[in-house]
């Protein structure tokens, strides 16, 4: 039995890239934590939320990596000197990864109520046609 690529389809040319996102994607870890939403807020633009409660500004980091808009949460431990009788807040740290579509852009991040709002646009391609010249040979 032999697999069925999109490199291996004859109309599919230079969707390689797109093949090896989709199998980077499906090997990364799918934990639950943090819990976010993705909503569509106009024709071209996007809002990932995430809840991030106990996190402070200076705890999270966003980066855009290769395409893939990576954004991490760290605490600091703060237990020092403290006595739980019961620890049901984790202190834990996270990594959440989105793969972004060519022409899609980070935008402002917003930290609200324990949610991080991060804006993204989607820049609308030029329709292009391209005449090709055909020569003698």
């Amino acid at each position: 039995m032999t697999k069925l690529t999109l490199g291996s389809h004859p109309y599919l040319l230079g969707f390689d890239q797109l093949e090896r996102l989709l199998e980077r994607n499906a090997k990364s870890g799918n934990e639950g934590y943090p819990p976010f939403n993705i909503e569509q807020t106009s024709e071209n633009a996007y809002r990932i939320t995430l809840a991030v409660a106990g996190f402070a500004e200076n705890d999270l980091s966003i980066t855009v990596e290769d395409h893939q808009l990576v954004i991490r949460g760290r605490q600091g431990d703060d237990s020092e000197g403290r006595v739980f009788l019961h620890r049901g807040i984790a202190a834990r740290q996270f990594q959440r990864s989105f793969v972004l579509a060519d022409g899609v852009e980070v935008g402002e991040a917003v930290m609200e109520n324990g949610l991080l709002h991060v804006d993204l646009t989607r820049a609308v391609p030029e329709q292009v046609v391209q005449k090709i010249n055909i020569r003698k040979g």
